[in-house]
């Protein structure tokens, strides 16, 4: 896999937060501490849109090529048109918003926060009616330390979450057949004096196209890739100057974008200038996930 970093004429100036490909093209948005959410057309090197606004961005998501939204420090939910580059606030939270996604089944924004509230946004409507309850399916991780990050699955019912200790849960439901993914593994072997190697698991993101993999982004500034069928790591890329913060595939899994940014998490953590780099998936890598596991087309 071949990779390289994004150029930007104005730097980032503080960490990412998120990044996220668009649903049907290379664009790819960028959150960031400094208060600015950016797009960036990936395929012809060149930034289309950064808006600032009042607060640290936490997250961001697409609703569609031309809507966008991200959750801030202040609370609020912000809503991007990504021609005309205005933004405006479709609620909040009553402390910081942390997380914001979008369902296209349900056609809703989807929010949490640290007021320990989950709310969602009716699209539909001119005002956004926010409902507050959900029915929530509650499982046990079985972790036992702190969650760090979470991802569903785009293809199966499903999710991997990962934590601080370096450990990794799957589980996959698979309708078409009985064979249901589930089990708990360690990114990291262990070290020569039998204790394991303890770095958080900052992100996980499934291949949309590749049934069964995925890849996770460390602390320490390593991205592994994994097949969960065969349970067995795949290849790792060369170490990133910085923590992975976040992760994105493009919408054909052929492009797979790496936030390389400090994320406050630790006091000794080296304050390099956050970067984005882009790596083509090679035809190699394809075949190699590809074995013991079958391709969606």
């Amino acid at each position: 896999m071949s990779g390289a970093a994004l150029k930007f004429e104005n730097p980032i100036r503080d960490a990412i937060s998120r990044i996220r490909f668009a649903p049907k093209s290379d664009n790819l948005l960028i959150s960031s501490w400094d208060s600015c959410l950016r797009l960036y057309d990936v395929g012809n090197s060149a930034l289309r849109l950064e808006a600032s606004s009042e607060a640290a961005l936490l997250d961001c998501c697409f609703q569609n090529e031309s809507v966008a939204y991200s959750s801030g420090s202040d609370g609020f939910i912000r809503r991007y048109d990504l021609h005309s580059g205005s933004h405006d606030s479709i609620g909040n939270h009553d402390d910081t918003s942390t997380c914001v996604g979008y369902s296209d089944e349900t056609c809703q924004v989807i929010t949490a926060g640290l007021d320990k509230k989950i709310l969602s946004w009716d699209t539909r409507t001119p005002k956004g009616i926010v409902c507050a309850r959900k029915s929530i399916s509650i499982k046990d991780s079985h972790m036992g330390v702190q969650i760090v990050c979470v991802s569903s699955i785009p293809y199966a019912k499903g999710f991997a979450v990962g934590s601080v200790d370096g450990r990794v849960a799957l589980e996959i439901s698979c309708p078409s057949n009985s064979d249901d993914i589930r089990y708990m593994f360690r990114c990291h072997p262990k070290s020569t004096d039998s204790k394991y190697h303890l770095v958080s698991v900052n992100d996980i993101v499934f291949n949309p196209i590749i049934y069964g993999a995925f890849v996770t982004g460390d602390n320490e500034g390593y991205v592994t890739a994994w097949d969960a069928t065969s349970k067995r790591r795949l290849f790792q890329l060369p170490r990133y100057p910085n923590s992975v913060a976040s992760l994105s595939y493009n919408h054909r899994g052929r492009l797979l974008a790496v936030a390389s940014s400090y994320t406050y998490q630790e006091a000794n953590e080296i304050e390099e200038p956050p970067l984005v780099f882009i790596h083509e998936v090679d035809n190699d890598n394809m075949r190699s996930v590809s074995v013991g596991s079958s391709s969606r087309r």
